[in-house]
């Protein structure tokens, strides 16, 4: 049994930032404005209140999980301990799958921003992904923030954490400024309408888990945290409502700021909406670089979480052992960071064309998670009913119910069944991940056969 682990550098505030600014990224610059569009200002803020209070009870569940089993991996170590080997492989590999997924279209999104403030010279054309030309010139800005965010990881959690509130206090900086802007200077008028109809509010409400993604990197550094256990639920479920308002203030200053024309012709909108409502181009500019904030605490945070969770499911010899290496000065799980950096750099080659193929791939991959570790509270909760829980949730059983429920209805958006199911080239991409990670677990299966359950139960459950 290996002697190395990862250290302890997480406090209150590294967990919060880091949870809070993966969740929000880069979708409410180039949406605000079609929600408003589709539900109206109010008809588009419900649908997120509603969105959160859903997400609410998944995060409900997450907050009774992590601080009774508090080690890295998140929902491979609940599924393990409630239903064993397959299921933790199963939720790891989806886990891995949504986070690499999102970062991966971070690239993109990345000098797409860039190129709003300073255009970026395009040479070296490359291919064309859904109309989209692809050039050296403006993957090279993308491929360099990948390298830097994974060397950061590569460095140690810590240096990730501080660069995390950074970034997250610049975003929060620019979106205040945003807010106060239009709440003074914006025209209530351009608010109108304030609903359209019941199918504009549910194309909104489709979108809403997609932004919520993130909050579950909390489990993922649980080993990493030097924070009370009884101390998680709250800075988890925090996080969740902070995301929540964060998305109600942007769609309220979007819409108070500039008309409807703006909003849904500009280039990127919310940076247009912000230039109309100041007067001057100059800050259009100065919002994208909050959004570029939100862009690099996204991508950071699911590098991040994608690492922890391919190191805990190879700690515990249920993929090829070189993934759980333990940089021995940095204390960083060093190979699963640089795979994970890899794919994410790999993925700037593909430009702003293929984002939508990542994002709704990755959402499905969620939704998996979330159905594993709602599943993993039920069935502790029958089958544990002793483990010790520094946090237990009240009506557990209504709100395992209404969990699986959740889970099951974001499951339904994206099945061809669904009202926006995934294109055949994002099943595509599910389904090749599942068989790689799924040959890769079968492998390490009949390579560590000799592994006893105790022996795994250690590399997963250790003891300090």
């Amino acid at each position: 049994m290996s002697t190395q682990k990862l250290e302890r550098s997480f406090g209150t505030k590294d967990v919060f930032t880091l949870a809070f600014g993966t969740m929000i990224g880069w979708g409410w610059i180039m949406l605000s404005g079609q929600w408003a569009a589709s539900a109206g200002m109010l008809g588009a803020i419900i649908a997120y209140v509603v969105g959160a209070v859903l997400c609410v009870f998944v995060g409900l569940v997450y907050s009774e999980l992590t601080p009774a089993i508090p080690y890295t991996g998140g929902s491979v170590v609940f599924s393990y301990k409630a239903m064993g080997y397959w299921p933790a492989v199963l939720a790891g590999l989806a886990t891995a799958f949504a986070y690499l997924g999102v970062a991966a279209w971070e690239g993109p999104a990345f000098s797409t921003a860039i190129n709003y403030v300073i255009e970026i010279p395009k040479y070296g054309k490359m291919w064309t992904i859904k109309g989209d030309d692809v050039y050296a010139s403006v993957a090279c800005i993308s491929i360099i923030a990948s390298v830097i965010i994974t060397y950061l990881n590569y460095r140690g959690a810590k240096q990730a954490a501080v660069f995390q509130t950074i970034a997250t206090g610049g975003l929060i900086a620019v979106g205040l400024v945003f807010l106060t802007g239009g709440a003074v200077m914006g025209e209530p008028e351009y608010t109108k309408p304030l609903f359209t109809n019941f199918k504009g509010f549910s194309a909104v409400l489709l979108m809403v888990p997609a932004m919520f993604v993130g909050f579950d990197v909390i489990p993922q550094s649980a080993s990493e945290m030097d924070v009370p256990l009884k101390k998680i639920p709250k800075i988890l479920i925090l996080s969740i409502c902070a995301a929540a308002l964060w998305y109600m203030a942007m769609i309220f200053a979007t819409c108070i700021s500039a008309p409807a024309s703006v909003r849904l012709n500009g280039v990127i909108p919310v940076a247009d909406a912000m230039a109309y409502n100041f007067g001057a181009a100059i800050w259009g500019k100065i919002c994208i670089i909050g959004a570029v904030c939100g862009i690099l605490t996204s991508w950071n945070g699911f590098l991040y979480g994608g690492a922890r969770v391919l190191y805990a499911l190879a700690n515990a010899k249920m993929l090829p052992g070189f993934l759980a290496k333990v940089h021995p000065k940095y204390n960083t799980p060093s190979n699963s960071v640089l795979l994970c950096g890899a794919l994410s750099t790999f993925s700037c080659l593909l430009g702003k064309g293929a984002l939508t193929w990542f994002v709704n791939a990755s959402s499905f991959g969620v939704v998996l998670v979330y159905f594993m570790a709602t599943l993993s509270f039920v069935v502790l909760r029958q089958k544990q009913p002793e483990l010790t829980r520094p946090y237990k949730v009240k009506n557990a059983k209504f709100v395992g119910f209404m969990a699986i429920l959740v889970s099951i209805f974001f499951a339904y958006l994206y099945l061809p069944v669904g009202p926006s199911p995934l294109a055949p080239i994002e099943w595509a991409f599910v389904i090749s991940w599942f068989l790689f990670g799924g040959v890769l677990a079968i492998y390490a299966k009949n390579k560590y056969r000799d592994v006893s359950e105790e022996e795994r139960e250690k590399f997963l459950f250790r003891e300090e």
